[in-house]
């Protein structure tokens, strides 16, 4: 039996999907997990210890590019994978992204650094993950198979109208919609390499917004009124406080008052942020460490205020309650991601 190399690629021929493969199976034992952290740390980072690398490590990844979309079907080993902020505020991957088990699952999901925002997640019942990469994450995934789906927020958005509440959901295979699901991407896995592209790009879509569903269903999003009056409504709130975010006088309080809306109705909105207030304090916070990354040589106290804070002390309490580390850490960290970097996912050419 021919094994494929550790890199090949086949674009597209008469018609069918362009797939770009990896593996790691030609490296040495050593450099086995840390060429698998090179390919995929584009996206994410691999979290290795000695240990870790001194063992035998198997991984592959089949890559297919479809209109807007990406598909992807792993095998891997055991590892701990990590989208930091710092990596947020120093990359353009904006993408949601939808991890479906075929086989393992993944555990010990902590969606930020404070323990207060962990969410343990068993990992024999997870079925398929939803994950913001505008947000952080840090994850510990078994060895698995799973087949994910890289999609716009517009696509999430018609199921979800605040897109961002999606990071971190979990479902299991316990409704007819997700076991639907879960079957069309089984299926998509067995069959995508010898699809067309006009079939490849139909079928992708098609259990994208299954997969999608499946989360709705769970939140009870269901029908199309209900959904999109939601989505008015949080657009109109968010647009508000973006507009006002640089304004220290940006309060729940002043929000309610001038777009005239209950408490408890904005508070069910945001509640997987812990409620409004926290919302805001969020988004003034993911702001701040972009200017962070962006701007090395801007002050603290400039960047502090320029977000809404009404001092620079205020300011690093926040963030380092949020983030683990002072601003100053974080923009040193950063500026470790600002190195130019070849895209991992181009396929070699032939």
């Amino acid at each position: 039996m021919n094994l494929p190399g550790p890199r090949s690629a086949s674009p597209a021929a008469h018609g069918g999907v362009a797939r770009s493969h990896f593996s790691v199976l030609g490296e040495p034992q050593h450099r086995q997990l840390l060429a698998w952290r090179e390919r995929v740390g584009h996206v994410i980072d691999v979290l290795p210890s000695k240990a870790d690398i001194e063992q035998p490590f198997r991984a592959e990844i089949d890559r297919y590019k479809v209109e807007g979309l990406l598909f992807t079907d792993c095998r891997s080993d055991a590892m701990l994978l990590e989208r930091s902020l710092a990596r947020i505020s120093t990359d353009s991957v904006r993408d949601y992204v939808f991890h479906v088990f075929a086989e393992g699952g993944v555990g010990d999901i902590a969606l930020r650094a404070s323990p207060r925002h962990s969410a343990p997640v068993a990992a024999s019942t997870a079925k398929i993950l939803a994950l913001d990469m505008s947000q952080p994450v840090r994850m510990r995934r078994s060895h698995c198979r799973v087949l994910t789906f890289f999609v716009p927020g517009s696509m999430v958005q018609e199921i979800f109208p605040d897109p961002e509440a999606i990071h971190g959901r979990t479902v299991q295979d316990a409704t007819p919609l997700t076991r639907l699901a879960l079957e069309h991407v089984a299926a998509l896995g067995a069959n995508i390499s010898g699809m067309t592209a006009a079939a490849a790009d139909s079928a992708v879509r098609t259990a994208a917004h299954l997969v999608i569903a499946a989360f709705g269903k769970q939140a009870g999003l269901s029908g199309n009124a209900r959904s999109a009056a939601r989505a008015a409504l949080f657009g109109r709130v968010r647009r508000h406080i973006q507009a006002n975010l640089h304004r220290a006088e940006l309060t729940p309080e002043s929000l309610l008052n001038a777009l005239h809306l209950s408490r408890p109705t904005v508070y069910r909105m945001f509640q997987h942020e812990g409620g409004l207030g926290a919302y805001i304090r969020h988004l003034r916070l993911r702001q701040a460490a972009d200017e962070l990354a962006r701007y090395p040589h801007m002050m603290v106290t400039d960047v502090a205020y320029a977000v809404g804070f009404k001092s620079a002390s205020d300011f690093t309490r926040a963030f380092r309650r949020a983030y683990g580390m002072a601003p100053q850490e974080f923009r040193a960290l950063a500026q470790t991601y600002r190195a130019d970097r070849p895209d991992p996912w181009q396929a070699p050419s032939a």
